[in-house]
């Protein structure tokens, strides 16, 4: 889509002050793109993702034992209690996990 129309607005040095406040606290760089969002939408959302990578670091672990289960497994024939119990303390903390996030991001409105 071309952009073919200029609009221009005039702020005080303590609104210009407060944009650009909103602007870092947005985690937004271009004051183009952010006059733009909050002119079509009035609103940006930034998510804290903290809670997704730590999500995602405790699916690579339990995937990672898993592997390591099903090679012991393929190797033996064996598979020993501690490990499914570690496996299922992990499923655990995984869940618990996302429904505290699914929890929060229902309560974005």
């Amino acid at each position: 889509m071309a952009r073919t129309y200029d609009l221009h607005a005039l702020f005080s040095e303590e609104e210009l002050n407060v944009v650009h406040k909103k602007m870092a606290d947005a985690g937004v760089q271009n004051r183009s793109a952010y006059f733009r969002k909050m002119a079509l939408d009035g609103y940006i959302v930034k998510l804290d993702m903290k809670d997704i990578h730590e999500l995602v670091r405790l699916l690579r672990n339990t995937t990672n034992n898993l592997n390591q289960i099903a090679k012991l497994a393929n190797s033996t024939g064996r598979i020993y209690s501690s490990e499914i119990s570690d496996i299922q303390a992990k499923q655990d903390e995984i869940w618990k996990a996302t429904k505290e996030i699914l929890a929060r991001l229902s309560a974005i409105q």
